[in-house]
């Protein structure tokens, strides 16, 4: 029915009556008339050129954002990565490993279980050198690395850091991290002897 109604309304005719008398005001001499072009042609050459100035800014602020991200350094997982990829508390809850979660008692040694079989040593130095100052000798040296990959053990990993603090911030920010699809479980350490922890670990589980 529309469409119908819109066909008859198009029968309508639209004359225009043009005159070829050109007024007065219209009549310039001809010179003048050249010279105006010319001011016109100009005048539009320049105001491109000012209108093409103004995307300028947003080119600059995404080189700004580039550099921002390079101060970030590539070696070690940034916090935003980290984040991402961390389950939410309410997630946790839903995976057995999370069931009866207990940090632990604060020292500089971190305990890693539920760890994917193809996780090795430098995907664990990645997230946790992120915690370590490395141009100091001391957490250099400190910083320490014992991943599990044969027998009972396979899966747990023992992290040595610097201080406590640091520790303390790593469980807090890496503990639900999905690696290799598997949520990380972090703890402290219960004592210096990892093959104690790592038992205790298991019998817990």
């Amino acid at each position: 029915d529309v469409f119908e109604q819109l066909q008859h309304v198009g029968h309508k005719k639209i004359e225009f009556h043009i005159s070829t008398e050109i007024p007065a005001v219209l009549q310039i001499n001809p010179k003048k008339e050249e010279k105006n072009d010319l001011y016109a042609t100009t005048e539009e050459i320049n105001n491109t050129g000012f209108g093409r100035i103004f995307p300028a800014p947003s080119s600059n602020d995404k080189m700004e954002t580039e550099e921002e991200d390079d101060e970030i350094p590539s070696e070690f997982i940034s916090r935003k990565d980290l984040e991402k990829n961390r389950l939410s508390r309410e997630e946790m809850e839903k995976y057995s490993v999370f069931k009866n979660y207990e940090p632990g008692d604060p020292n500089c040694r971190i305990y890693v279980k539920n760890l994917a079989k193809q996780v090795q040593e430098k995907d664990l130095k990645f997230i946790f050198g992120r915690y370590v100052d490395f141009q100091s000798e001391v957490e250099r040296n400190m910083f320490d690395i014992r991943l599990m990959k044969e027998g009972r053990m396979k899966g747990q990993a023992f992290i040595g850091l610097p201080n406590e603090k640091a520790a303390a911030k790593a469980l807090k920010e890496v503990n639900g991290y999905v690696l290799f699809e598997k949520p990380m479980v972090v703890q402290f350490a219960r004592s210096a002897r990892p093959k104690q922890d790592a038992n205790e670990g298991k019998r817990k589980k």
